[in-house]
């Protein structure tokens, strides 16, 4: 070994020991995916999010994100900056305005975002933001909610007096409807006007991962019960409540690779809309019409 790959290989022992051990599973564990594949788009030269808080917290944890989880993947970047988009436009109108993100996890959204008036409430199951405060310490103005987003008790933690934006990345599948249902209920009735943005699976991958997913052979995901098609979603959601304005919905966003060709494909296609994953922002009134 020359001189330059033993200083190579000693810096990399010393990341390796200063980083931080987590211990997750079942759903929790998923944060690390999605972690996985935003630091890893941040990383790229040509990055199409850019996010160094997220980088600085991949590599200060010890674990093996590619045994589990695979080669990084434009998904979860590419929904985070739909998601951003429709966010920065709310808080042009919204000037300190309520952001309730469910289900945080190890996003920073927060920290892309802040535009240094906005109200963030982070929500999510306590071991989950046990690791999250590791990294990400709460503040005033990101405060940090220790319940399920089932736990409707963490509305009244909300001001919702220069309204609510509520954010659910990565969560919906992995409740049944009924309790999906009862989740979205009571926010549009809680918070008229409110604003909210989800993401769905379709039914066929839902049927996937109810069989047994193996996203690599060392890590298999989570069921994710919910599944619900493009074209569907609208007309279950009016099905819910009287109090919604508008739907909209959008696919993930700019995916690399051979896949960007199948979306865009699947977008002209009728039959073929509701195969790929959907983004839906929904406008709520601010009374029953």
């Amino acid at each position: 070994m020359n001189q330059e790959s033993e200083h190579n290989e000693a810096a990399r022992s010393a990341v390796a020991a200063a980083a931080v051990k987590v211990d997750l599973g079942g759903i929790p564990e998923t944060m690390l995916w999605t972690l996985h594949n935003r630091a890893r788009e941040s990383k790229r030269p040509d990055a199409r999010l850019k996010d160094p808080e997220a980088v600085r917290i991949y590599d200060s944890i010890a674990y093996d994100y590619e045994r589990s989880f695979g080669r990084p993947d434009s998904s979860h970047p590419m929904r985070s900056v739909v998601f951003d988009e429709a966010l920065r436009s709310w808080l042009s109108a919204h000037p300190g305005g309520t952001v309730v993100e469910l289900a945080c996890g190890l996003e920073t959204q927060f920290q892309r975002c802040d535009d240094g008036r906005v109200h963030w409430l982070c929500v999510d199951v306590p071991v989950a933001l046990d690791v999250r405060e590791r990294f990400l310490p709460a503040t005033s103005r990101c405060r940090h909610v220790r319940k399920s987003a089932l736990d409707l008790s963490w509305m009244d933690q909300v001001d919702a007096t220069r309204g609510v934006f509520v954010t659910a990345q990565g969560l919906f599948m992995y409740f049944d409807e009924k309790d999906v249902r009862r989740l979205v209920v009571a926010m549009f009735e809680r918070f008229p006007g409110v604003e909210l943005m989800f993401d769905t699976i379709p039914p066929w991958f839902s049927k996937k991962t109810l069989e047994g997913f193996a996203k690599t052979e060392h890590y298999t995901t989570p069921p994710m019960p919910w599944g619900v098609s493009a074209d569907a979603i609208e007309p279950l959601l009016r099905g819910w409540s009287g109090r919604i304005a508008t739907v909209k919905t959008t696919p993930y966003g700019a995916f690399r690779g051979p896949l960007s060709v199948y979306l865009r494909l699947f977008s002209r296609i009728p039959v073929l809309r509701s195969v790929p994953p959907t983004i839906v922002h929904v406008r709520t009134r601010a009374a029953v019409p």
